[in-house]
């Protein structure tokens, strides 16, 4: 075993077929998610599907008490690592615009971001390491979660217990599958290090004086302060930040007033801030506080700044990220594996099981052969549609990937959390 991946991996060969047999269950499975998606933690209708679609493979099946999670074990007949798939579950709170004849018939709800064919994507790979449980070593850990687009979920099921082993040796290695219209179909696109970012909520106040329109002078007007603190964040951003080690800040909405002749009190600022690494994430959290703070003041203003942790950057673990490297090129060949030259600065709540055990997350690429990148909706769209048979390719990667890492786990055991 080298640092540059396993020594003697389990091949993959015959999954890829055997995944393409079961495409249209696998397909079948992704349309009953889509017609019917549900967010949040709480996710009924989409449990049930999960747990109807894992019946009879022989998995040791928990449900999670504060949200609607399935963790299902497979128990290979000899002892060995544990080795950890996730899919996510949730939808998003918009409105599907794709006509598709299988479209969501949840008004509002839409799963626009591939979380339908995660699942489906896991459940086929659940299937495929199912009929491989003899001579299996070791155990597999497949994690269907909720609450990833808001809410945590990932950490919802570790408090649960998700990464907890009976013998106590914890899990060796995690992977998870990201689908994305920005890349051909059944491509697998991942790095080593930073993967995604972290991604924090800010909401800012400022506090004048209301008054009437025709007297500004008489009111402290809290609109164009708010305006001079949004150049000012971007200003500080681009000058104080490290261009090798990115910042992305976004003032996504700014709400002041009622009506055209009076003006308001308060003004609100909110958006997002995102980071790959912890220096940079404290050093934006306190430029944002000293220039809203300091920019308020200079009009006699004042600013009640709230500051939200989210999610963590995703960190891919460098061995996993070649073993998964390695599997996607003997399954698909090399031409369909491709390095990731920089981080996506979106944000995935698989950081917090990255966080404490060592893996990785890949993007497949899941574009419709007939559009083109410049043309084709993306993940958070409404009109966003992927092509499905990118979900063959994802099942026996899952498998193989799992495969490869009970075969040959990370040599240096999960990360201090």
């Amino acid at each position: 075993m080298t640092a540059a991946g396993p020594a003697q991996p389990a091949a993959p060969f015959g999954l890829f077929a055997e995944a393409r047999e079961l495409l249209p269950s696998i397909v079948a499975v992704r349309r009953t998610l889509h017609r019917t998606p549900e967010l949040g933690l709480h996710l009924p209708r989409t449990q049930h599907t999960v747990l109807k679609a894992l019946k009879g493979l022989g998995l040791r099946i928990c449900t999670g008490e504060r949200l609607s999670s399935v963790t299902a074990v497979l128990e290979g007949d000899r002892p060995g690592p544990t080795v950890l798939l996730r899919a996510d579950m949730d939808a998003l709170p918009q409105q599907e615009d794709t006509g598709l004849a299988f479209a969501s018939e949840v008004p509002g709800h839409m799963h626009a971001c591939g979380h339908d064919l995660h699942t489906a994507m896991l459940l086929g790979a659940a299937r495929l390491l199912s009929a491989r449980r003899e001579g299996l070593a070791g155990r597999v850990v497949f994690m269907f979660q909720p609450a990833e687009e808001a809410g945590g979920g990932a950490q919802h099921m570790i408090d649960e217990g998700l990464l907890d082993t009976s013998d106590g040796s914890g899990v060796a290695a995690a992977f998870a599958l990201h689908v994305t219209t920005r890349f051909d179909s059944g491509t697998i696109h991942l790095r080593p290090g930073p993967m995604f970012a972290a991604a924090d909520l800010l909401h800012l106040t400022v506090r004048g004086r209301s008054g009437h329109a025709s007297a500004p002078h008489l009111a402290l007007d809290p609109v164009p302060v708010a305006c001079e603190i949004v150049q000012a964040l971007q200003t500080m951003v681009t000058r104080s930040v490290n261009v090798f080690d990115p910042a992305v800040l976004t003032i996504a909405s700014i709400h002041a007033g009622t009506t055209t002749n009076i003006i308001p009190e308060t003004a609100e600022i909110q958006g997002t801030f995102r980071t790959l690494t912890e220096p940079t994430r404290r050093m934006v959290r306190e430029g944002i506080a000293r220039v809203a703070h300091h920019v308020a003041a200079a009009h006699g203003a004042t600013v009640d700044i709230e500051l939200t942790d989210s999610y963590p950057p995703v960190v891919n673990d460098a061995f996993v990220a070649s073993a998964v490297r390695d599997t996607a090129a003997e399954l698909l060949g090399t031409d369909r594996v491709q390095h990731l030259p920089e981080p996506f600065m979106g944000a995935e709540d698989f950081s917090y099981v990255l966080r404490r055990v060592p893996g990785a997350m890949a993007f497949l690429g899941a574009r419709p052969a007939t559009t083109t990148p410049e043309e084709t909706p993306d993940c958070h769209s409404n009109r966003v549609v992927f092509d499905e048979h990118t979900m063959a390719v994802g099942a026996a990667l899952h498998a193989a990937v799992a495969l490869r890492c009970l075969a040959a786990p990370p040599p240096n055991g999960p990360p201090v959390p």
